[in-house]
């Protein structure tokens, strides 16, 4: 599986790529899509959106992983980030990729362990699990791969049926008749 983890940003946008199987993942390539920001801001999003485009159809993820919206104390810059994140889902929805999306929150807590963990753990996990000689940067990118990351950990593994679970423990069960739990 290769996901493709963006983190939006109206001036510097992160992006990491990650690949694996059921057992393990590694790097593939990571960087940013830069907008000047003395750029007019439709100017902005257009050159993030070719970038995204650009990323999607050389790298050909399989999943899109892309941070949510968080609360922000200036309504400018949250409308903003939302303008940014409207168009890499676009982009995403355009290229026939699937679009998956975790709060920072749930980033830190499944990268660090910490749901308010600072940018540098972020950066440093990131370097440990992707057994990297050096912390990705700038963290934007690192942010990008973590989001890959909490991808493949949630949802990169199918989940088990209920239905096969429930037949591997009656095979357990049929296999030590005296410990057969009561229906």
């Amino acid at each position: 599986m290769r996901i493709l983890g963006i983190d939006p940003g109206s001036e510097t946008t992160g992006w990491g790529v990650i690949e694996g199987d059921r057992r393990r993942y590694g790097l593939v390539e990571y960087g940013t899509v830069k907008a000047r920001p003395r750029e007019r801001f439709a100017a902005r999003l257009l050159k993030i959106s070719e970038g995204v485009e650009a990323l999607l159809a050389r790298f050909q993820p399989d999943v899109c992983a892309v941070e949510e919206s968080f609360f922000a104390v200036n309504p400018k810059t949250a409308l903003q980030l939302g303008h940014v994140r409207g168009v890499i889902l676009l982009a995403a929805e355009r290229a026939g990729v699937e679009i998956a999306e975790y709060s920072p929150r749930l980033v830190k807590q499944t990268v660090v362990g910490y749901g308010a963990a600072e940018k540098h753990q972020v950066q440093e996990m990131v370097r440990v699990l992707l057994s990297l000689k050096e912390p990705p940067h700038p963290s934007d990118a690192a942010d990008a791969l973590a989001l890959a990351i909490t991808h493949f950990h949630h949802a990169g593994l199918p989940a088990r049926p209920k239905a096969a679970a429930r037949a591997r423990l009656e095979d357990l069960l049929a296999a030590n008749p005296r410990r057969r739990a009561p229906r």
